[in-house]
């Protein structure tokens, strides 16, 4: 005779490991609140160890980095040394090693199979975590080769767009524009303060593919300026929000000017404010917690970001 708790045991035996625990699930009062993935940039940032993050701190939702998904895809690694803006100076060597190493990834782009980043979604999926957002900002000096391979990653791994800087240059504006009315996948523009209606007006119009990353702690920091009418304004052109918590620029300010990033709760960013209206709304677009301010002494990156998810919840409840 099979007792009940002898079938129990065995159709649990049958179930893959990950079914036997609760998914993560980030979306608080009809809101996804998820992250992107350079919230974890201090730690070990494999596709793997970031996963980890991610349930850990019970997100379900991501804009992803390109080095967590091309890392995983098996991309050519840059050589270690100085680098970039706050790299220090390269010798001759460095340069051409990284020259190389700059080439070598564009050959890459243009041969590497999608089998990898559709892996790379099925395990990201399969523990709870999707990925909304893919940060790989295309520039005027890439070949239309490497435009594919942003938007066919993009598309692999389930995101409904892709983020950059807001472009100050017409003919990359359009260029990206038009790609994204290509691929019928927007590219959405990120904002550090810089835009405003007249800017946003202009990306806007170049297609109806182009969309907004709009940084709520950014556009408060450094302009000093509520973005909740904004928010209203063009709700239905944004892709996403970056979520942080900074002080208004009339008050001690960061390196770039403005107000500086803060614990959340401690600055004066109207984040409560703002997810309580994209609830009232309905509003779609997820916000993404973008975790900037330094570690409190004693504390870590995952407690923190875990913080931020708490808050989110609360605000929502």
């Amino acid at each position: 005779m099979i007792t009940r708790r002898d079938l129990v045991k065995l159709a649990a035996a049958a179930l893959p490991a990950s079914s036997l625990f609760a998914k993560p699930n980030s979306k608080f009062g009809g809101v996804q609140i998820g992250a992107i993935t350079y919230s974890f940039r201090a730690l070990p940032g494999s596709a793997e160890e970031t996963l980890k993050y991610l349930t850990d701190c019970g997100i379900s939702g991501i804009e992803m980095m390109s080095n967590v998904a091309e890392s995983y895809a098996g991309a050519p690694t840059a050589p270690a040394g100085p680098g970039g803006p706050r790299g220090g100076k390269q010798t001759p060597e460095q340069q051409e090693a990284r020259k190389k190493a700059a080439a070598g990834l564009v050959k890459w782009r243009s041969t590497v199979s999608m089998d990898k980043f559709k892996a790379l979604r099925k395990m990201y999926e399969d523990a709870g975590v999707k990925t909304y957002a893919f940060k790989l900002p295309p520039t005027l000096e890439m070949s239309d080769a490497e435009y594919e391979y942003i938007w066919n990653v993009a598309h692999t791994l389930g995101a409904n767009h892709i983020t950059m800087e807001l472009p100050t240059n017409d003919q990359l504006l359009q260029r990206v524009a038009d790609f994204a009315a290509k691929k019928k996948l927007a590219i959405a523009f990120h904002t550090h303060g810089q835009g405003g209606d007249t800017a946003f007006d202009k990306v806007l119009a170049a297609s109806k593919f182009t969309a907004l990353n709009l940084d709520i702690g950014h556009f408060w920091g450094v302009a000093g300026k509520s973005p909740i009418p904004t928010i209203e304004k063009y709700h239905d052109r944004i892709a996403s929000l970056h979520l942080k918590d900074r002080k208004s620029p009339d008050t001690a300010g960061d390196k770039k000017g403005g107000g500086a990033n803060m614990p959340w709760g401690e600055g004066s960013t109207p984040i409560k404010e703002v997810l309580l209206m994209m609830k009232k709304n309905k509003y779609k677009f997820p916000g993404s917690i973008e975790y900037e301010y330094n570690t409190p002494a004693g504390s870590d990156v995952v407690t923190e970001v875990k913080k931020c998810v708490k808050y989110c919840k609360d605000a929502l409840a």
